[in-house]
């Protein structure tokens, strides 16, 4: 489905469920789509753990530019797309991520999103090359849980354990994470059932008791 933004269209793909758990929001990166084989591991893995997923072509590359532009640009359209979905979800916990530059988006607009968490994919922490160029105020300024998984051989760098509340460190993986998708989606399905679990918990604290007639 297209939504619109002032910055252009988007596309958005659901998988809707029954009852979902989570909803999570993925996205792409600068030179890429919502096909890359991480994103689509970690979309299995939220499925398998009840979670509906939205994955979102932002209006960068529905156009087909490479470029994404200003930031801010790109926070207020990222907003823009995550606005019905919310009120489509509503009650539903909110977790966004994505891939490198969508890592970004996600963490950046985390707090005005309303999420519950982020998960983070090969997160750009620097230009290659360039570590005085940091990124780790973008990881900071999430202010919910970030899960970040990155390959050892990453050119942008690692996060630090400190930046993040979990960095999963995948071994061979550089930034495209393609060496083992399967993999990504084993590191970050843990983390994806802490939220099921609390929708759980929550909906079992608000259900109402059951009467009967010898009350």
């Amino acid at each position: 489905m297209e939504v619109t933004t002032a910055h252009g269209p988007a596309e958005l793909v659901l998988d809707e469920v029954d009852g979902p758990a989570f909803l999570l929001v993925l996205t792409h990166g600068s030179n890429g789509g919502v096909d890359a084989p991480d994103l689509l591991a970690v979309r299995e893995a939220a499925l398998g753990l009840g979670g509906a997923v939205a994955r979102v072509t932002q209006p960068f590359r529905y156009a087909g530019r490479r470029a994404p532009g200003a930031p801010a640009r790109q926070d207020e359209a990222w907003l823009e797309i995550v606005e019905p979905l919310r009120e489509r979800f509503a009650g539903v916990p909110l977790v966004q991520g994505g891939r490198s530059n969508g890592a970004r988006v996600a963490c950046r607009t985390a707090a005005a999103a309303g999420a519950a968490g982020v998960v983070a994919l090969a997160f750009p922490l620097h230009p290659p090359g360039k570590p005085e160029k940091t990124r780790v105020g973008e990881l900071r300024a999430a202010g919910v849980e970030v899960l970040v998984v990155n390959g050892d051989r990453d050119p942008f760098g690692v996060p630090d354990e400190a930046d993040a509340a979990h960095v999963v460190v995948l071994a061979g993986e550089r930034h495209d994470l393609s060496r083992d998708p399967a993999e990504v989606g084993r590191a970050v399905e843990p983390w994806l059932r802490k939220w099921a679990s609390r929708r759980q918990a929550a909906d079992t604290r608000t259900a109402r008791p059951v009467r009967t007639g010898r009350e």
